[in-house]
């Protein structure tokens, strides 16, 4: 028989309940506190349940009535520059903590509702109502609610979806050297999705002041939790991770709050993450006025029994006991509660004119329409003040250098004048420079707080870089090994950091550069290998640069690295290892968005194309002799590119060809050649031609691989065409 011995993670998981003896030693200040937050977030939230029921609420309405106790129980004693962010549940946890922000944390159960309060109900409603007088413009609505004053980083729509980001926050915290703290909220459904698995897996190993804080509802819309884990305690999960949590009752704010206290010890003396889990339950269904018992997936009976426990009333009861107030010192406080939202409510509605009885919003606060693209990313006005130069003028000294090492220099240029630059992805600080060598040099020079390799967690350490950048603290570079891998970190690219700047009001910027590399032919195969312009110009938010030389790769970086938006720029292992040519000094120039560069001029044909292809299409026009321009892009997203340019081009030749190496399914050259027929209709007289690879992704054997992608010979036979199509011209 074998010897067997039992292990232990050596965590500790601890269940905290509160005591007689607790509510007595409690300060009477905090248990008012909570008290009144109570009572104003449950009054705002019955008034959305009956707006929505008057067709006033534009899409759904997801109540945290029962919920209140765990966010205002972990909440309450916060500072302002600590943070949260949370579910698509998340009025109560936004309530709570714009509450505690304009109070100052103390709110007393007798006194009348103060106007910064007000402001912050009339607001918070007006968002909700999608007004441009909400926080967000009226964007986000009920599920994107942002304050950063007051430390509310946003809730957030995808399930699991803002636990990144809330690492992020709390990574930049912590190396701000401050002592605050971040809460990320979710439920029992989000306890199962990877990006929060994987970042509570880079908080543990980075000792990030996080707090994972899991309302247990027990039900994702109709589905239990018995019935999607193993095991339902999902405070459960820090034991694989080395995290501490606590399980507690959530409808004891009193139990939560002392739950938080004693994570925020742990959080603020530098010792990494907790998980606290908070059982509580939502009175409503997943949307709207309905209990779950209408839709047959909860019993009355079970619902009762949770009525019974609701924490407004365990807080009432527990304050009475102790002669902090009596049965109508809380009905008062329960008018004045209710006063204040149809105080705040009557500012935003007026009588319906044409329906007797109903209500309707005052047209007057609605958002100019033409807002609607307004803050989709920002006007690069932060890039006046720098020095302009392109190298297609360049006339001076030069020094050789190959493309990869022209990466690395540009960055150690950056990181050397800008201390808020941090680097992160696989690898980057191992094997002199990560994979390719793109960044040698900089973890030697700037050490594992600025060059940071990551787990493989691209959900995690993509998030949480989205995180750096709203905080604004730090300028975040992320690297993607191979462009296919970000499909893995989907939601982080696109649903969170493209949309991030647009969906809380516009005006939030977002400073992330994310790099990744194109490696077609290298024999990688079907995923490693994709080209992601086409993608990410069919998505909003998003700047994309594809350089085609090493000297354009200095400008395009510094602009990028100068930038509030999130840029993706795209690079080429075929460019790697060439020897090019860079400006003597100092590497500080930018090329700006809306310029490409002109490579060959002709009168035949406009040739457009990007990255390695432009040798390409040089090596093609040579072989043919089309006499042809040849625009190199540079700068690939809708809002960056050369019209200008383009447009004098097609206007001489009357005639275009895109060409680009990926596949057909993803192409960029699509958009693009939609885009330029729209504007150009009238001066093509042929339709537009397009070099691209094969339907399908390259493969690994090599004749199949060469198949699946353009090079010169492709080129060549897309010139024959249009030569073709000029007919006797």
């Amino acid at each position: 028989m074998p010897r067997q011995r039992r292990l232990t993670t050596g965590v500790d998981w601890i269940e905290i309940s509160t005591t007689a003896a607790d509510w007595k030693a409690a300060d009477p200040a905090l248990l008012g506190t909570m008290l009144t937050q109570l009572h104003l977030i449950r009054a705002f939230e019955e008034t959305v349940l009956e707006l929505a029921g008057e067709g006033l609420v534009h899409g759904p309405a997801h109540s945290s009535i029962g919920q209140e106790g765990g966010a205002v129980g972990s909440i309450v004693g916060l500072r302002s520059t600590d943070a949260v962010n949370g579910s698509h549940r998340g009025h109560h946890q936004f309530l709570a903590k714009a509450l505690t922000h304009v109070s100052g944390g103390t709110m007393d159960p007798n006194a009348d509702v103060d106007a910064r309060v007000q402001e912050v109900l009339q607001r918070t409603l007006a968002e909700i109502l999608g007004l441009s007088q909400g926080y967000c413009r009226g964007r986000g609505g009920s599920m994107h609610l942002q304050w950063f004053e007051a430390g509310a980083l946003g809730t957030n729509a995808i399930v699991g979806g803002g636990a990144p980001s809330a690492a992020g926050n709390a990574w930049a915290q912590k190396h701000a050297g401050t002592t605050d703290l971040t809460i990320n909220y979710f439920g029992d459904g989000a306890s199962q999705i990877g990006s929060v698995l994987e970042s509570m897996n880079l908080a543990a190993a980075w000792k990030l002041p996080v707090c994972f804080f899991i309302e247990n509802n027990l039900y994702a819309v109709s589905t239990s939790a018995a019935e999607i884990s193993a095991d339902p305690r999902f405070s459960v999960r820090g034991q694989g991770f080395g995290i501490p949590s606590w399980r507690v009752d959530g409808m004891d704010p009193l139990a939560v709050h002392l739950a938080m206290e004693a994570a925020a010890e742990r959080l603020r003396s530098g010792e990494g993450p907790t998980i606290i889990e908070a059982e509580v339950y939502r009175f409503f269904h997943q949307n709207g006025a309905y209990p779950g018992s209408a839709f047959g997936y909860r019993t009355k009976e079970e619902e009762a029994a949770w009525r019974a426990r609701d924490p407004l009333d365990r807080v009432a009861a527990e304050m009475t006991k102790l002669g902090l107030i009596d049965a109508a010192g809380v009905a008062a406080l329960r008018e004045r509660a209710q006063s204040a939202i149809a105080t705040a409510a009557a500012e935003l509605l007026e009588a319906d004119p044409d329906a007797e009885g109903k209500r309707r919003i005052r047209p007057s606060l609605w958002p100019d329409v033409s807002f609607v693209n307004v803050g989709v990313r920002g006007d690069g006005s932060e890039l006046k003040s720098l020095t302009v130069a392109d190298p297609v003028d360049y006339t001076g000294a030069s020094r050789d250098l190959k493309f990869v090492d022209a990466v690395a220099t540009v960055m150690d240029r950056r990181m050397e004048r800008d201390p808020r630059i941090v680097v992160l992805g696989e690898d980057v600080h191992r094997l002199n420079g990560g994979t390719n060598g793109a960044t040698k040099g900089l973890a030697k020079k700037y050490g594992p707080e600025r060059v940071m390799g990551t787990p493989i967690s691209e959900n995690a350490f993509t998030g949480l870089a989205e995180g750096l950048a709203l905080d604004g603290r730090f300028r975040p570079v992320v690297e993607f090994m191979y462009p296919d891998f970000m499909w893995v970190a989907a939601d982080q690219v696109f649903n969170q950091i493209g949309k991030a700047r647009h969906m809380f009001g516009g005006d939030n910027p977002v400073p992330l550069v994310l790099r990744t590399k194109i490696a077609m032919g290298s024999g990688y195969g079907s995923q490693h290998l994709m080209d992601p312009a086409g993608i990410f110009a069919t998505s909003p938010g998003w700047r994309i640069v594809a350089p085609s030389t090493a000297a354009d790769y200095v400008g395009l970086m510094n602009a990028a690295l100068a930038l509030q938006d999130p840029v993706l720029v795209i690079e080429h292992v075929d460019l790697y290892g060439t020897m090019d040519t860079v400006p003597e000094g100092d590497l500080d120039y930018i090329l700006p968005p809306g310029k490409a560069a002109l490579r060959r001029t002709g009168s035949d044909v406009t040739v457009i194309s990007y990255l390695s292809m432009v040798k390409h299409c040089i090596e093609a026009l040579d072989q043919t002799g089309v006499d042809a321009d040849l625009i190199d892009l540079r700068w690939l997203d809708r809002a960056s590119l050369d019209w200008d340019t383009i447009g004098e081009s097609i206007k001489k030749t009357n005639a275009v060809l895109i060409v680009e190496q990926g596949s057909q399914g993803t192409s960029y050259g699509a958009w693009l050649s939609d885009e330029i027929q729209r504007r150009f209709f009238d001066w093509l007289d042929q339709p537009i031609e397009r070099v691209t690879g094969a339907e399908a992704s390259p493969s690994i054997s090599k004749v199949l691989e060469r198949a699946a992608i353009a090079r010169t010979e492709e080129v060549v036979a897309g010139l024959e065409r249009v030569r073709l199509g000029m007919g006797d011209r």
